[in-house]
């Protein structure tokens, strides 16, 4: 009776060892290409792109492939929507409000002038209805969305001049993406879209007399501070920016499920990771760029306030324009007031104490 209860629990053993690299072998190898907005330098966003890649590797046995390239060596970055869209390549990396000129609701993806911090913003997608009103929006284009990262709330930007009052902001020229430029237009400013690699040239050149990226540990980089050395807080027009990838749908539907959960596990890893390293990495780079020559400042009351009107002035226009930004903005406020009296009572009020209580000692 043992004898044959042994000889029952090794072929069990035995079939369990084949049956499961044959289930391995039986998933296909699979090759995409992923377009990108980055130069290869920037290890926080480029980085993430190529952790994100490896990650779906090793989750599938290196059965997925996935190769980034940086920003333009695939196609140019103002055409990764498309080249997604119709298929050229199976997936990229972006900010989407970048593509605001196809459809200005796309801004929801990355994040509005004063909306969502990062946390608010993950809470909207994930359990807020967010990617369903998302992934609705992106079925138009034959594209699935996913969530990849999130560089937090921005810097405000690099200036060849001071500022002082709003006044300062007319003619001016600034490179600036997405909702953002819509905004400051209002008040005068001419914004411009300028690729990453081209904004230092651009404001040496005197070509543009602004322009925003992100914040210190990319800004330093790229070195902006010694061509326009006003560099001024906070970044209002992005509560936070978050990153996506988006994928072609019909290279989405013909994966594996396993591949699926792969990429999209990797999405998540790098939603927190990214934010982690740019948490960890930007007081640092704020110290050296002060050091350098940064002249540190906050957009003073006025200018605040003119921009918060502005934008809330530019959600109704672009709610009466655009019915795909009038079906999200009313449920996409609702969670931002509702966000806003939790964190007020919560984190903020512990954040603002501590935060002023670690500096008074560290002085």
């Amino acid at each position: 009776m043992q004898r044959r209860r042994f000889l029952a629990q090794a072929a069990g053993a035995a079939a369990a060892s084949v049956a499961a690299p044959a289930i391995a072998q039986s998933n296909p190898t699979v090759k995409w290409r992923m377009s990108t907005s980055w130069p290869r330098s920037l290890d926080t966003i480029f980085g993430s792109a190529e952790e994100l890649c490896k990650r779906v590797a090793q989750l599938t046995d290196g059965k997925f492939e996935i190769r980034p390239f940086p920003g333009g060596e695939l196609v140019p970055v103002p055409q990764n929507m498309d080249a997604v869209s119709n298929g050229t390549v199976e997936c990229n990396h972006v900010l989407s409000t970048a593509y605001i000129g196809k459809n200005t609701a796309l801004t929801f993806d990355t994040g509005l002038s004063f909306g969502l911090n990062a946390r608010q913003h993950n809470a909207w997608v994930q359990y807020g209805g967010g990617l369903k009103m998302l992934r609705e929006l992106y079925a138009k284009y034959n594209i699935v969305n996913f969530v990849c990262g999130n560089v937090g709330v921005q810097m405000g930007g690099w200036y060849r001049k001071e500022i002082k009052s709003v006044a300062d902001l007319k003619g001016m020229s600034m490179r600036i993406g997405g909702i953002g430029g819509m905004v400051l237009s209002k008040l005068g400013v001419v914004p411009q879209q300028i690729p990453p690699g081209d904004i230092y040239p651009a404001l040496e050149k005197g070509t543009i007399d602004a322009a925003e990226w992100i914040g210190p540990y990319d800004d330093e980089k790229l070195g902006f501070h010694k061509v326009a050395p006003y560099y001024y807080s906070p970044g209002w027009f992005e509560g936070s920016a978050s990153i996506t990838t988006m994928v072609n749908e019909k290279a989405w539907r013909s994966l594996p499920p396993t591949y699926q959960a792969a990429f999209e596990c990797a999405c998540n890893e790098q939603t927190m990771k990214m934010l982690a390293h740019y948490d960890a990495r930007n007081p640092e780079a704020l110290r050296k760029l002060i050091a350098g020559g940064a002249k540190l400042g906050y957009f003073p009351r006025e200018v605040m306030d003119a921009v918060y009107k502005a934008s809330q002035e530019l959600w109704v226009e672009l709610s009466d324009k655009n019915p795909d930004f009038k079906a999200i903005y009313p449920a996409w406020k609702k969670f931002q007031e509702e966000g806003a009296s939790w964190f007020r009572v919560a984190e903020s009020a512990l954040d603002n104490y501590t935060f002023a209580a670690v500096t008074r000692s560290s002085r």
